[in-house]
């Protein structure tokens, strides 16, 4: 299953350009505004789950950040970032692998993730992420979660979706997580149709 996942996002970013998926923005501004609300420090270690070929690297090495790290099943998605960031994009840690599977080298101030785990169907593989939640997120650190939203697609990129409201996802995370703030957001594709995320910050305390 792992590897079919994988296959299937290789495919997408090896055919089509980054401007030309539904989750594409130009500013990511919902992610760098509950960054901001977490009060991360330049120096803070900040993993980005699922990050392919966002632009939220690039908004953070911007502001200063030094401590990133993007995680993507896909090798051509992070191509497509590094080419994107030429010689700024020596300063990311890049890893190819699937965020059910691979183990944390590291604890992280903040682990962000923005569309990545609602492709996380399967109860099994939502524990085994959650599991890998917990042992690469520090006590105090800070989960940034975007999510499709109760009212949001059911479906993307072809494959089926998990929604969720930020009560949903405080009882899959169980206890150590405080909820610290929820908000919606309203996210236009490039051809202009309206999906509904949910985004939720948890502050890890136990």
């Amino acid at each position: 299953m792992a590897d079919d996942r994988k296959l299937h996002w290789e495919n997408v970013y090896s055919t089509k350009d980054e401007v030309d998926v539904s989750w594409f923005q130009e500013s990511p501004a919902p992610s760098l505004e509950l960054i901001h609300l977490a009060q991360a420090k330049r120096s803070d270690a900040i993993i980005d789950v699922g990050g392919g070929a966002s632009r939220l690297i690039d908004n953070l090495l911007a502001e200063g950040f030094d401590g990133v790290t993007v995680l993507d099943l896909s090798e051509a998605a992070l191509d497509m970032a590094r080419k994107r960031l030429g010689a700024k994009g020596d300063e990311v840690t890049w890893i190819a692998a699937d965020a059910t599977l691979w183990e944390p080298p590291q604890v992280y101030d903040i682990w962000h993730d923005r569309a990545a785990f609602h492709f996380v169907t399967d109860r099994g593989q939502q524990a085994a992420y959650i599991e890998r939640l917990k042992r690469g997120l520090k006590i105090g650190g800070h989960l940034i979660i975007g999510t499709f939203a109760l009212d949001g697609p059911e479906k993307c990129s072809g494959l089926p979706v998990a929604r969720y409201s930020s009560d949903s996802l405080t009882d899959l995370l169980g206890a150590g997580f405080k909820l610290i703030d929820s908000r919606r957001h309203d996210h236009s594709t490039p051809w202009e149709s309206v999906q509904r995320f949910q985004f939720s910050t948890f502050k890890r305390i136990a």
